[in-house]
């Protein structure tokens, strides 16, 4: 069974658990997994020992089963922090010249409407604001008080396509802030089910490593493998 099919199964579980009983890796993933898989190695040469002291027969498949959608859940996990992190810096590439274009067009209907107090009045409501979320709603705003006063604009030459530049740029932008800020990415929901599935897979874990401990914990040779080597450095 693939990763991914193994994720697939243990999904439904994975998101049906309550959030409180959710756990955080208090190690990388990664490690986490390698030592999993060392776990299930190390104990299947204490395998009757093990069943004899009470643990099922399926427990070393289940741990397999568990590790593999712990990594695909990371996996995903993982392509969403990347895609927000190219979001990222793509809007500090993108950002400094949708802001110039608004403040350009800003200027230029203060020209072009000089005349027209009532829409000169909206301009300046528009150029009253500040931060990303109004730049972005500014943008938009300006495209269709431009479409719908288009005279004023021709009349001094200004090409208005730039209207549709900006509308488009609006629409561009708001997508990239949303995937910089994970709204795009459900990523809330992605971690949530990566914690999950660690949490489902920790469960067989510390089962094996407690039956371990009890089994030999005269036997330090065996004990060993039934603990976790990134503790033990971490304690060191």
């Amino acid at each position: 069974m693939s990763n991914q099919e193994q994720y697939s199964q243990l999904l439904p579980e994975a998101k049906a658990m309550d959030p409180k009983e959710v756990k955080s890796p208090y190690m990388p993933v990664g490690i986490y997994l390698q030592e999993a898989e060392d776990l299930r190695r190390w104990s299947l040469v204490d395998k009757v020992k093990l069943l004899g002291a009470g643990l099922p027969e399926s427990i070393f498949e289940d741990l397999d089963v568990r590790a593999g959608a712990l990594r695909e859940a990371q996996s995903i996990w993982m392509e969403d922090v990347k895609a927000k992190q190219e979001a990222e810096e793509e809007w500090a590439e993108e950002s400094p010249k949708a802001y110039d274009l608004r403040n350009q067009l800003v200027h230029t209907f203060r020209y072009a409407y000089r005349e027209n107090e009532a829409v000169l009045d909206r301009v300046r409501t528009i150029a009253e604001g500040s931060g990303h979320a109004d730049m972005i709603q500014d943008l938009n705003d300006l495209a269709v008080l431009g479409r719908k006063n288009p005279e004023p604009l021709v009349k001094i030459n200004c090409d208005t396509a730039v209207l549709e530049e900006s509308a488009q740029l609006s629409a561009t932008m708001a997508d990239l802030r949303a995937m910089a800020n994970g709204e795009r990415l459900n990523m809330n929901e992605t971690l949530h089910i990566r914690n999950a599935m660690y949490t489902i897979l920790k469960q067989r874990v510390d089962q094996i490593r407690d039956c371990g401990k009890y089994l030999f914990w005269r036997n330090e040779k065996r004990l060993i493998g039934y603990t976790s080597n990134y503790n033990r450095k971490q304690n060191n």
